[in-house]
């Protein structure tokens, strides 16, 4: 493709994390306890609503304990993912890390519910360091052929995370207090700080001028990426989508996108450099995978729904037909080595795309009432088809770059994703009430609606229309699906361009 290597040597070629040594072990056993303290963050949390609102107030404002972590890691990814590529990995995983910790600290002294929302904040500040630098450093340690196996443990702490979460939070605040759930960070924290600071050697890099950091770009990614993700999180919950409030962040956020352009393109050095959208794949990927985001969130927000007000399941029932598909992704995803090998990382996503485009369209045909196996059933394949879909894309991409791009080629790519589940939540929100809306003559949304289910007063036509509402969003799940196989057909190259090791 014309492009050369990098000067920097790539640290899988480093002796100090060189394949087969004990110190990659100690590496990777931290990377997997930090990237723990990510994925169990999002989901231990929701099963002490109760107990915090109960100790704190505040139930008005409660969403942002979710909404305020995650704007914070999603618009700090690519600025850890560009410090990274300028000053290393490991002083960044070490910032974020001890970041994170000081705000899971902040958190468990909280007084009230503006106190946590902020320190939440702060925790997000650091976990934006942990998602995209584990990533990254990921692609750091293994050659490109050994890459599977660490993206598959990684996939595996996501999934455990995803299960284990809840019931460990139930646990804490049920025998225990909440703000356990804050301050068990803290020892697992302090030994992936430990391993981190002992084990992991950067290759040592060819002298550089003194690094120019774009911190007024930085800002303004900052910004932007707040002002928007706010207008979507809180657009037709806080107020109405076409209120002024509405209106005015999205219009602050479009003009401050354009400011992030101006900026950007007379950086010395850019935190989002124009490269990530110029490259076909690169560009492709980042497509695909912000509709990855986006259909992600018809199971993980609106089946649990379906499973308790439509088929009548338990809180615990519904949150395991939930849960099957953590199983089958990370078994799909490490076997997925053995796809891409043969038919490339392209083709095997577009397999993996196509076939979760399928299940997700044919949720709607699903039998009324039904049985519990049914989405069971199609959620054991969404995840295996999504398996073999996302992990080609990133050890791809991470692939194509060398070390001193790795760390913003990855960042773009996690960045996209979580922009497309923010995107997707309001989205398919507006979706689902709009479909409630029409079956019951405008009579309340998905949240009231659910409410009045679990008190059992709720009539026979009011859980169809649930039902019809969660169709609709699997359809929609289901459009965003084939975007992302045409994105991936139309702009990827058949063949990555792959850098060899």
């Amino acid at each position: 493709m014309g492009r050369t290597r990098p000067a920097i040597p790539d640290a899988a070629q480093h002796p100090g994390t060189g394949s087969g040594t004990g110190k990659r072990g100690a590496v990777v056993a931290a990377l997997m306890l930090s990237m723990a303290l990510a994925a169990l963050d999002s989901t231990i949390v929701s099963t002490a609503v109760p107990q915090i609102v109960g100790d704190l107030g505040g139930f008005s404002v409660f969403s942002w304990l979710f909404s305020g972590y995650l704007l914070a890691v999603t618009v700090t990814l690519p600025v850890y993912g560009k410090l990274s590529d300028t000053f290393g990995r490991k002083p960044v995983l070490i910032a974020g890390s001890v970041l994170f910790l000081v705000g899971s600290l902040l958190c468990a002294t909280a007084w009230n519910m503006a106190a946590l929302i902020a320190f939440r904040i702060v925790q997000g500040l650091g976990g934006g360091a942990l998602q995209g630098t584990v990533q990254t450093l990921a692609a750091d340690l293994y050659p490109l052929e050994e890459r599977p196996k660490i993206q598959a443990k990684l996939s595996t702490v996501w999934a455990t995370s995803a299960i284990a979460g809840p019931a460990l939070g139930g646990v804490l605040a049920a025998y225990a207090d909440w703000r356990w759930i804050f301050l068990v960070n803290l020892p697992v924290g302090a030994v992936a700080l430990w391993l981190i600071v002992r084990h992991l050697h950067e290759p040592r890099r060819e002298p550089a001028p003194r690094p120019r950091i774009d911190w007024a770009g930085a800002l303004a990614v900052f910004a932007a990426g707040g002002v928007l993700l706010t207008a979507l999180v809180q657009g037709g919950v806080a107020w109405p989508w076409l209120s002024s409030p509405s209106i005015a962040l999205l219009l602050t956020g479009l003009g401050l996108v354009a400011l992030v352009v101006v900026i950007e393109r007379r950086a010395a050095e850019p935190i989002i450099p124009g490269w990530v959208w110029r490259r076909r794949t690169i560009a492709a990927v980042n497509l695909a995978l912000g509709a990855l985001g986006l259909l992600m969130v018809a199971p993980t927000i609106f089946l649990p729904t379906y499973a308790q007000s439509v088929l009548g399941l338990t809180p615990v029932a519904a949150g395991f037909v939930l849960s099957v598909w953590t199983l089958s992704w990370p078994v799909s995803a490490a076997l997925s080595q053995h796809v891409y090998r043969r038919i490339g990382f392209r083709d095997t996503a577009m397999l993996g795309i196509g076939t979760a485009t399928l299940i997700l369209l044919a949720f709607p045909f699903l039998p009324y009432p039904g049985e519990a196996w049914q989405p069971i059933l199609l959620m054991l394949l969404l995840g295996a088809a999504l398996g073999l879909f996302q992990l080609p894309l990133i050890v791809g991409v991470q692939s194509t770059v060398g070390w001193a791009e790795r760390g913003t080629a990855t960042a773009s790519v996690l960045f996209c994703r979580q922009t497309g589940q923010t995107l997707g939540a309001a989205l398919f929100g507006a979706v689902a009430n709009g479909v409630l809306a029409a079956r019951l003559g405008g009579a309340g949304d998905l949240d009231s609606v659910t409410r009045g289910l679990d008190t059992g007063a709720a009539p026979e036509a009011t859980r169809r229309a649930v039902a019809d509402a969660v169709h609709a969003v699997y359809v929609g799940a289901g459009c965003a699906a084939a975007l992302a196989f045409l994105a991936l057909l139309l702009l990827a190259p058949r063949r990555f361009p792959v850098l060899k090791d």
